[in-house]
């Protein structure tokens, strides 16, 4: 899975890109310009504990985006952590990041029939 690094992109995603959000995820998206591979990046601000709370929260988070299929081809995609994703169940983050994405307007994920 490619991940965003660069502050560049972080700040084109973040200030170009469509929003979504549930209780257990927010999620920041944009397509993907011209050839560039489709990219994921995990955010826990600091607001939610310390180190070792958000290295969790961002864990949980990875094993739901690979669960659904992420990264998506064609967006890149930006997963911010909730005060609910630390105790969340995989299915209700796996359900929370399929509500966040489609209020983004993102199609289907693995798992969606």
């Amino acid at each position: 899975m490619r991940t965003l690094k660069s502050a560049k992109a972080f700040e084109r995603v973040f200030k170009k890109g469509r929003r979504g959000r549930s209780p257990f995820v927010r999620v920041s998206v944009l397509a993907c310009e011209g050839s560039e591979q489709p990219s994921v990046a995990f955010v826990a601000p600091k607001r939610l504990g310390n180190a070792v709370y958000r290295n969790r929260c961002k864990r949980v988070l990875r094993e739901a985006a690979r669960a659904s299929g992420l990264p998506l081809l064609g967006y890149d995609v930006i997963l911010f952590a909730t005060d609910r994703t630390h105790d969340a169940s995989p299915e209700e983050l796996r359900r929370g990041l399929r509500t966040a994405l489609a209020k983004a307007g993102v199609g289907a994920l693995r798992g969606d029939e």
